[in-house]
């Protein structure tokens, strides 16, 4: 099934710097760890102390320490809570770059909408509750329209939530408009197609 190094390596394209740019709501965040969504990451001390360094943020990427709490952090908070390991690689892909760039529930929620839209009206399967929790009647539902060779279609959809998203917080507050072609670079991530 999924092979988290792979999708890992994927989102880092992405998520690969330090950045602070006041207009954005995650705030200060390096390879995409937001200081206000994850005050307490044990990175943010090693961030600190390198922040007086002349090379700084350069300076970041080189300390093996700090990148093995990232690959860390990535795994445990984005990754196994949803199972990520029991899911096709190119599902698997989108969910995590979802659940990076908007939060782990949200993927879920995602997940949950594109496959309560694939089960005919309960003709498949029963609807699931949007509630963004990743549990056995979701993996259930999941590997149901696997089975069915239905991944392509499930990245779609959720690649256009995705997509959707971006743009209502754009239409909410225009200031986040400066962050449309990061956003939408993002909105076909998934490169890898490992349908059973």
């Amino acid at each position: 099934m999924a092979n988290f190094e792979e999708a890992y390596k994927t989102v880092m394209v992405y998520e690969g710097r330090y950045s602070n740019d006041p207009v954005d709501i995650g705030g200060e965040t390096y390879k995409g760890i937001s200081r206000v969504y994850h005050p307490t990451w044990p990175g943010w001390k090693m961030v600190d102390f390198y922040r007086s360094k002349p090379d700084f943020p350069s300076c970041l990427d080189d300390d093996e320490e700090l990148q093995s709490l990232v690959h860390l952090f990535y795994k445990a908070t984005f990754w196994d809570v949803w199972m990520g390991d029991h899911l096709t690689q190119d599902v698997a892909n989108e969910m995590f770059d979802i659940a990076v760039n908007m939060g782990v529930s949200r993927a879920v929620e995602f997940l949950q909408t594109s496959l309560n839209c694939l089960n005919k009206n309960q003709e498949l399967y029963e609807d699931l509750v949007v509630d963004g929790k990743f549990g056995m009647k979701t993996l259930t539902a999941l590997t149901f329209d696997v089975k069915r060779k239905e991944t392509e279609l499930i990245v779609k959809m959720l690649n256009v939530l995705q997509g959707a998203h971006y743009i209502n917080i754009m239409k909410k507050s225009p200031t986040q408009e400066k962050f449309a072609r990061g956003w939408f670079s993002r909105v076909e991530i998934q490169k890898i197609v490992d349908n059973p």
